[in-house]
Order: structure tokens, then C-alpha cells, then sequence
């Protein structure tokens, strides 16, 4: 763990992985608990009508024992490929600690993915089981033809088409003999989002919990404090729910709160983390943005919130400052990617705390600004955020794609395909992916700002900025905006909000068009899909 009281720079200076040979996720996040403290609750599931659920670190550790025994008796060995498709809740965690014990490759998928989406990754990646609910058997039973390497269905509810997972935990030993795992072996396997192309598997070794660690106690103030409860919205399919969240706070000692919603419902959150008397909370920028339609929440709910965590997209200033303002503390913005997670953070404790940056580099990553040659860019100027190898947190590969593998270094460099400036004092401020930056009159645009500006506005809900193509100025920038209940779509209320970019920002980045939509193209992963809405525009310019 991080010293507590140390400088940002001592920190840095002082700081050294210490990555051993072998390493088992789930022996580090169940079995050393379970033989310390068998009786130490890990989880917590949320009952909006009633007492939370609780988990202890002894029956998650006989659990998972039992259900490894049960995917043995299914075939399952080291290296095999396993699917989840489950909500949060105790059985994900119990099937996923059996996965790592088995040495075989956890593939976490959301249960929201329509069929296409679940049968590009399942054939993708070769599963050979998929542990999911009746929900997800129907998906799958509409496209069992194309799955050539799925053998079986573990369903943790009610299918008579599926074999129950009550029942392998219920009727298989609770004694397992863990597969030594080196830190290298490969453990889990999470699909980027697809916000820029056809989704990947990143394959991530056991040592990435390890590489999440100092990602995770920077912006948590030191993580674990005394009394300190983690909750995330985020689905722990994502790198996001699953890395940043569950495992660390598995491996912590630290509970992590679970709840079966599905869609984000800003009172709801609101609700779980009062009743559940959360401590630490990552929350998506998406989500924060939604969270601020909620007047006064700090007089209507009684919140006992240390730390909120956010990253994912860029916040934006205007969130920033709401959450100083209405909530008492300091968001502390990180980022990372699927591939290479938490390497950027802020943490106010440590005065690294700037609104509209993303942080510094968290001790033991190192993190460059570089050109299309591969060569740090000076301080101030903008270029392409990279992750130096090697790197704990850093994957091994994409599934079956060695190209687009080989695509995505630079010598020793790991391209991100987002957009940043570095100041002087190291704060990097993101500018957006690659795709996303708009070119207009000369100028390269970001829509992150711009999105900030316009949800400062009283009638936004959630705002998207893209670049829609335009023969005088190669593109114009374009909003798509959600309202606030309460406000109706009108040439006057766009022309307001036009006024209000123009006003603030300047002239060259303000919406030359406004369109009023119901709602946003969004990954399952909360993330605003523009490439969608670049798509719509084009075909829109074409006309």
C-alpha cells in the first residue's frame, strides 16, 4: 500500500513495483481473507424494501471452491475461456474467483448486449461455457447455431435449458486445489467498448490487479481508511466496475456494495448510497452529469460519502465544481483504458487536484504526450496520451488480433488514440480521441469542452459535440442535446443555447447547428457512442 502522508513527489520518487513470480487474483482477493478473517463480510446487496444481503470472505472462498469443482467436472482447464453475463451480485463474484483459480480466462460481458453483440464476443473469444441468468440463456438459445465452442449453459436462476448453478455450488466440494498461476498467465479478457471500431479482447494477466492498486488508493485518499465502502453504478463487465471497484476492493478488504439495476436512475443512486452508507463511490462522468438533475441532495439524503472517484470521459469543469458545491468534495477525476487502466489521476488530499485536468501520473506508470513519430511533445502542446512499457496494468494482447496488437505501440509506447496537453507542472488535461477532434476554419477542436459548457446550461441534460462535415470549414460543430424535463424543444431555446456556448467559449467553437434528441447512443460501459453521431451527420451533409 501507498504511505499515508506522503507528497505526490516523495511518492513518485519513492515508489517500486513489487510483482511476484506467481500470483492468483482470487487467492489475493478471497483466500488470504478467508484464512485470516473467514467471517469478514466482503459483500453487500443492496434491498431497497429491506436489510442488505451480506457475503463473507469464508463462503465466498468455499463457493468458489465448490463452483470450480463444478467447471472442472465441465471441462474446463487452464487457459479455457469462460463467459459471464450476469448483473452485479454474489454469484458473479463466486464464479469469477473460480474462473481464476482454475487457471482458466474470465470474460466478463454486459447483460444488456443484444444478441449480435453477445455473439461477436462469445465466437470471438471462444468460450466455453457461459454463466449468465434465464435472461441470457434466451439470448443465446436464438443464436446457439453460430457458437461452435460453446458446450454449456450454467444459469444462476430458473432454466430448464441451462445447468443450475445452486446446484455445482451445492453439490461439489468446497476444497479445491488452486492452479498455480504465474503474474504473467492470462486471466480475464474484457472487450473494448467499441466507441472507434469493431470491439477487441483485451487479455489481461493476473499481475493487473496488482498494476490497478496505486490507481485505486490515489484518487480514494488511501484507500483503505477505517469505516471506507465501495459502490460503482458501473456494470462489472467493464474494466471500470470489475478493476476498479471489485477486485481492488476484494483485495483491500474494503466491501464493495452490489445492486441488480441495471439503468441508471440518478435518485436511485442517490438512495443506495444513503442506505447503504457508501464511503467511496467511482462514478462515470455520464452518471455525475445525471446525478446534478437532483436539486438539494445533500438535505434530502443523508450521504456519508469520503471519496468519489470518476473517469471514463473527460468531467468537465461545470460537474467539477458541483459536486464542491452541492456535495461537499472534490471529485478526483483518473483515466485509463481497457488496455491499460488508472495510469492518470488526481487526489486533493495530495493537492493534485485541478478542475478540467485528469490528473498526474500515478507512482509507477509512466505517461507521455507524443507525435504520429513516437516523440514527446513539449509542454502545452497537444498530441496523443501514452502509456510506456512495460507495465503491470498494461494488457498482454488482443484475442486472435495480433495486427491490430502490433497497432497499437510505438516502440515501447502504448497509443491510447486519445488527445491531451501536458502543463509544465505534469496535469494532463484530455482532449479527446483521435475520431472525436473537430477540425473547422483551422482550428482543432475538442468536444469535451464544449459538452461541459453546454450541460452548465439550465435545459440540458446530457450534450454530445461532434464535426459534421461542411465545405467551407471542413467541419461545423454539431450538438445533439437532451433536455431537462420541464423544457420543450424550440428554435428559440437553441438559438439561447447557441448564445450561451458562444458567449463563454468563442465564436469558433459554439454549435452552428442544435438538435433536440430523446436520448444519446450510449455503450454499456455509459459512454456516449459519437461515432454514431458523426455517422448520422454525415449522411445528413450529404443530402
Amino acid at each position: 500500500m501507498l504511505p499515508l502522508g506522503d507528497t505526490y513527489e516523495d511518492l513518485v520518487r519513492d515508489f517500486r513495483w513489487d510483482i511476484p513470480e506467481y500470483f492468483n487474483i482470487a487467492v489475493a482477493a478471497c483466500d488470504v481473507w478467508a484464512g485470516r478473517e473467514p467471517e469478514r463480510v466482503c459483500l453487500k446487496h443492496y434491498q431497497p424494501d429491506g436489510d442488505a444481503d451480506t457475503l463473507n470472505y469464508g463462503a465466498l472462498r468455499d463457493q468458489s471452491n465448490a463452483f470450480a469443482n463444478g467447471l472442472a467436472s465441465l471441462g474446463i482447464g487452464t487457459g479455457d475461456r469462460v463467459a459471464l453475463m450476469l448483473p452485479q451480485g454474489f454469484a458473479t463474484v463466486v464464479a469469477h474467483m473460480a474462473i481464476y483459480k482454475l487457471g482458466a480466462i474470465a470474460v466478463p460481458l454486459a447483460l444488456l448486449f443484444g444478441v449480435d453483440a453477445v455473439e461477436y464476443r462469445l465466437q470471438t473469444s471462444g468460450a466455453k461455457i457461459l454463466v449468465t441468468n434465464s435472461s441470457g440463456v434466451q439470448k443465446v438459445e436464438q443464436i446457439a447455431d453460430g457458437l461452435e465452442n460453446l458446450t454449456s449453459l450454467v444459469c444462476v436462476d430458473e432454466s430448464p435449458d441451462a445447468i443450475s448453478f445452486d446446484a455445482l455450488v451445492r453439490e461439489f466440494s468446497p476444497h479445491f486445489d488452486v492452479v498455480s498461476t504465474k503474474s504473467e498467465d492470462p486471466a480475464l479478457m474484457i472487450f473494448t467498448s467499441g466507441t472507434t471500431g469493431p470491439p477487441k479482447g483485451a487479455l489481461h494477466a493476473h499481475r493487473v490487479l496488482l498494476g490497478h492498486l496505486p490507481g485505486i488508493e490515489i484518487p480514494h485518499e488511501f484507500l483503505p481508511q477505517p469505516g471506507d465502502l465501495l459502490w460503482t453504478p458501473a456494470d462489472w463487465a467493464w474494466a471500470g466496475g470489475l478493476l476498479n471497484v471489485l477486485l481492488p476492493g476484494l483485495y483491500f478488504g474494503v466491501p464493495v456494495v452490489s445492486t441488480a439495476a441495471q439503468k441508471f436512475d440518478p435518485e436511485t443512486a442517490f438512495e443506495i448510497m444513503a442506505k447503504m452508507g457508501v464511503r467511496n463511490a467511482f462514478i462515470p462522468p455520464t452518471a455525475l452529469k445525471m446525478l446534478r438533475m437532483v436539486d438539494q441532495p445533500m438535505a434530502r439524503y443523508d450521504l456519508k460519502l469520503r471519496t468519489i472517484g470518476s473517469g471514463g470521459e473527460a468531467l468537465g469543469k461545470e460537474t467539477f465544481e458541483w459536486a464542491k458545491r452541492e456535495l461537499g468534495l472534490t471529485i478526483n477525476e483518473f483515466y485509463g483504458q481497457t488496455e491499460c487502466n488508472l495510469v492518470l489521476a488526481s487526489c486533493n488530499r495530495l493537492g493534485v487536484s485541478k478542475a478540467g485536468a485528469i490528473g498526474k501520473m500515478v507512482p509507477g506508470h509512466t505517461v507521455g504526450i507524443i507525435d504520429e513519430a513516437g516523440r514527446e511533445v513539449a509542454a502545452g502542446k497537444p498530441g496523443q496520451i501514452a502509456v510506456r512499457r512495460p507495465d503491470p496494468v498494461m494488457f498482454l494482447r488482443y484475442w486472435g488480433n495480433d495486427s491490430a496488437t502490433r497497432g497499437k505501440f510505438i516502440g515501447d509506447w502504448m497509443l491510447t488514440g486519445d488527445q491531451g496537453i501536458q502543463s509544465a507542472d505534469g496535469y494532463v488535461e484530455f482532449f479527446g480521441r483521435d475520431d472525436d477532434v473537430i477540425t473547422s476554419a483551422g482550428y482543432r477542436i475538442g468536444p469535451g469542452e464544449i459538452e461541459d459548457c453546454l450541460t452548465a446550461h439550465e435545459a440540458v441534460a446530457l450534450a454530445a459535440a461532434i464535426g459534421k462535415p461542411d465545405p467551407v470549414r471542413t467541419e461545423i460543430v454539431k450538438a445533439y442535446i437532451v433536455l431537462k424535463p420541464g423544457y420543450k424543444p424550440s428554435h428559440a431555446l437553441a438559438g439561447e443555447i447557441q448564445d450561451w456556448v458562444k458567449i463563454r467559449l468563442s465564436a469558433h467553437e459554439y454549435p452552428r447547428e442544435v438538435e433536440f434528441v430523446a436520448t444519446m447512443p450510449m455503450t454499456t460501459t455509459g459512454k456516449v457512442i459519437r461515432r454514431a453521431l458523426r455517422d448520422r451527420a454525415v449522411r445528413e451533409a450529404r443530402v
